[in-house]
């Protein structure tokens, strides 16, 4: 008995017959909040010479680069206030945020203001990377950063056919990003 399923013919056979029926080399995890920056699918390949279905994870690295800055900030901000919590956002009964009690409105200054520091020091820097992991209960994990502004159908297709055929070629160069004013 195959103990990992990503590596079972039977359950192989099954995404490739629904990738065929959907006519893509790949299919979204509809359970994962996936959006234009962010998609985790499964596509089918090789390790070592066996078939496997590769559990991705794929963002830009402006996302990672956020998220990267969120963690560091959110550290800092445990180690600056003793009683420190993680802020939780709740809903009114109109589905509105409800206010923050003053402890976590401070948190939260503290923690912007920490980000904005680190952006104009351009303190974290990120690249394109493919991380792969075989310790996973499904299949091969991969873990994939690169340097596009979203992430289209097509750029899932290509990354695939180029990971697939050997022919990956990583972006060396390190990034830094600005958090980018959403009202304009």
């Amino acid at each position: 008995m195959i103990e990992n399923k990503g590596f079972d013919p039977e359950t192989i056979q099954e995404y490739a017959n629904k990738m065929k029926a959907l006519g893509t080399t790949w299919l979204e995890d509809d359970e994962d909040k996936n959006s234009d920056e962010y998609t985790h699918f499964y596509f089918i390949g090789l390790y070592e010479g066996k078939q496997v279905i590769y559990d991705t994870v794929m963002y830009t690295l402006r996302l990672q680069h956020e998220s990267e800055l969120f963690e560091i900030a959110e550290h800092r901000a445990a180690k600056h206030f003793p009683e420190y919590r993680k802020i939780t956002y709740e809903e009114d009964e109109n589905g509105n945020l409800a206010a923050l009690d003053p402890l976590e409105e401070e948190i939260g200054l503290y923690i912007a203001e920490v980000i904005m520091e680190l952006e104009e020091d351009e303190a974290v820097k990120v690249k394109e990377h493919v991380d792969l992991d075989v310790n996973t209960d499904f299949g091969v994990a991969l873990d994939v950063g690169l340097h596009r502004d979203k992430l289209s159908s097509a750029e899932i297709e290509k990354f695939i056919r180029d990971f697939n055929e050997d022919n990956l070629h990583l972006d060396e160069n390190l990034y830094s990003f600005q958090t980018q004013d959403v009202a304009q």
